[in-house]
């Protein structure tokens, strides 16, 4: 089993800025890819933004491009998401995904408990 810890959600203001870690421990095997969902009252889930093993070309939802970067440190097995300019409307809980890959090649999506994020105007 993967086990995924989330940390850096908490309360801010409008336009501050916070930092979510993701950090993945147990039988690690192959990660292809790591990214944040988050989850607002009333709303639908939305992928934010994800990052493949190599780090290369991220994807941003367009409530987030300009304003959030991911990246990650593969050494260590976690994944950031430094998010500026908050506004109210990024208030959700954040949730960690991974993309594992088994020896065999099994594929499975593991998921953090999710982070609270909340925005004040």
């Amino acid at each position: 089993q993967v086990q995924l810890v989330e940390s850096g959600g908490g309360l801010v203001q409008a336009g501050g800025s916070l930092r979510l870690s993701c950090a993945a421990s147990g039988r690690i095997f192959s990660i292809n890819g790591m990214g944040w969902v988050r989850q607002a009252p009333g709303k639908q889930r939305e992928r934010v933004a994800s990052i493949s093993s190599s780090g290369g070309s991220p994807y941003y939802a367009n409530s987030a491009k300009g304003r959030f970067t991911i990246s990650r440190d593969n050494a260590a097995n976690t994944v950031y998401l430094q998010m500026n300019d908050l506004q109210p409307d990024d208030t959700a809980i954040y949730y960690c995904n991974l993309q594992h890959a088994s020896s065999s090649g099994t594929p499975n999506d593991f998921w953090g408990p999710g982070t609270q994020v909340t925005v004040s105007s």
